[in-house]
């Protein structure tokens, strides 16, 4: 059974950079076919897709947050890595982790999500 797991400060301070970082379990980030995305929700509003990472390290981000966002990988710790920099209060959300099938839109797995403020 795959999990995911997110982590990361729940308080970032206004222009600073926001840093998370997804634990995969269950599975391989290297497998082929499968993709891991960042997806946030802020309150009061619905789900934001941020971007994508598949499992041969291609990106690809939302057009509005591409010049801020970047997502990576450790294989060695089967870990995705979100930085998203120079935050203003409207980062706020909860931010999730999700996994699918990279030629299908729905994902079949999420992390529980972690709440981060962005506040001074």
């Amino acid at each position: 059974q795959v999990q995911l797991q997110e982590s990361g400060p729940g308080l970032v301070k206004p222009s600073q950079t926001l840093s998370l970082t997804c634990t995969v379990s269950g599975g391989s980030i290297t497998t082929s076919g499968y993709a891991w995305s960042w997806i946030r929700q802020p309150p009061g509003k619905g789900l934001e897709w941020m971007g994508i990472i598949r499992n041969d390290g291609s990106t690809y981000y939302i057009p509005s947050l591409k010049s801020r966002t970047s997502i990576s990988r450790d294989t060695s710790k089967n870990q995705i890595s979100l930085e998203l920099s120079s935050v203003t209060p409207e980062d706020t959300a909860v931010y999730y982790c999700a996994q699918r099938l990279a030629d299908r839109a729905a994902y079949d797995y999420w992390g529980q999500g972690t709440q981060v403020t962005v506040s001074s």
